[in-house]
C-alpha cells in the first residue's frame, strides 16, 4: 500500500473536498482539527458522512484528524468510522492507554456497522510523548507514527526550524521503524508550503533515512512528494543489476562479492530488493 503524499484537507470546506479526488495523493487527511474552525466543528463532522466516499473515490485511503478535547474526540471518531474511514489521525496522543480506550469505542460502532478495523495514526506533539514515543507505538491498531511539529516547537517554546526538529522527528521514526509500522514525515514543517524547492530536498532526505512518506497541506505539494519519495529509474536499474548479480554470486558459492566497484553483501542486497518492491 502506498502512501508517499498525504494531503490534509479541511473538512469544512466544500471547495476543497470537492477537489480533493483529482490531487493525485495517496491518501486524504480529512481535517476536523487545526483546519476548522471553532464554529464550524460539528458541522464539519456531519459532513464526513458525504465527504470520505467522495474524496476517496480514485483510490486515496481517506484518514480523519479528530479533534484531540474530551468533548469532540468519541463523536468525531465514531463519525468517521460510520463513514467508512480507513483510519484516524489522533493528534496531541500522549499514552498508550489513551489509545486503547479509543479502540474499545471503535470495536463497538464497527461492530454495528460490520466494517473493517479502523487503524490509527497517533500524532506525538509534545516532549513527554516524544520520549514515549516506544511505548505509545505498543498500542493496538497503530499503523504509523508522525511527530507533531508546529505544537511541539510551541510546547519546546522553541522554533520549528530543522535543526529543532531534527533529533525528536528521528526519535519517533526509530520508534516506527522498531515496531514495524509506517513513519511519515520529513525534518522540517510542513508549514511553508510554497517553497517546493526546499520541500523536494527535505522529501528526499526522509527518503534516505526510511521515511515512507509525507503530509503536506497544500495540493501543490503532493506530485513533489511522489516524486521525491519514489525510486529513480537510475536506482531501479541499479538495484535489478545487483539483484541479478547476487543470484550469480550465490549460485557460486559466495555470500560477499564485488559489484560496481564496491563490496556486496546481505543487508544491501535485501535493501536493493525492497527498493523494487516499492516501485
Amino acid at each position: 500500500m502506498m502512501m508517499r503524499s498525504l494531503l490534509y484537507v479541511p473538512a469544512s470546506s466544500e471547495r476543497f473536498v470537492a477537489k480533493a479526488h483529482e490531487r493525485g495523493a495517496h491518501a486524504i487527511i480529512l481535517d476536523l482539527e487545526d483546519g476548522v474552525a471553532p464554529a464550524e466543528k460539528t458541522a464539519a463532522r456531519a459532513a464526513l458522512a458525504a465527504a470520505v466516499p467522495a474524496v476517496g473515490r480514485n483510490g486515496a485511503k481517506v484518514f480523519v484528524r479528530i479533534n484531540a478535547t474530551a468533548d469532540r474526540l468519541a463523536a468525531d471518531a465514531e463519525a468517521a468510522c460510520r463513514a467508512g474511514a480507513f483510519g484516524l489521525f489522533v493528534p496531541k496522543t500522549q499514552t498508550a492507554q489513551r489509545l486503547g480506550e479509543l479502540v474499545t469505542l471503535l470495536e463497538c460502532v464497527e461492530g454495528d456497522c460490520r466494517r473493517m478495523p479502523t487503524v490509527l495514526v497517533p500524532l506525538l506533539e509534545d516532549p513527554g510523548a516524544v520520549l514515549d514515543a516506544r511505548i505509545i507505538v505498543g498500542a493496538p491498531r497503530v499503523f504509523a507514527l508522525i511527530c507533531g511539529t508546529e505544537d511541539l516547537a510551541t510546547a519546546l517554546g522553541g522554533e520549528p526550524t530543522p535543526d529543532v526538529l531534527r533529533l525528536p522527528k528521528l526519535m519517533v521514526h526509530m520508534a516506527a521503524k522498531a515496531a514495524g509500522v509506517r513513519s511519515f514525515g520529513m525534518l522540517r514543517s510542513v508549514a511553508d508550503y510554497a517553497d517546493t524547492e526546499a520541500i523536494a530536498l527535505a522529501a528526499r532526505e526522509a527518503r534516505s533515512f526510511g521515511f515512507d512518506g509525507a503530509t503536506c497541506v497544500h495540493p501543490g505539494v503532493v506530485a513533489v512528494l511522489n516524486r521525491a519519495f519514489a525510486p529513480t529509474a537510475d536506482e531501479v536499474a541499479r538495484a535489478e543489476r545487483m539483484v541479478d548479480a547476487a543470484k550469480a554470486a550465490f549460485a557460486a558459492g559466495m555470500g560477499a562479492f564485488v559489484f560496481e566497484g564496491k563490496m556486496v553483501d546481505e543487508p544491501i542486497i535485501a535493501r536493493a530488493r525492497a527498493l523494487l518492491a516499492s516501485r
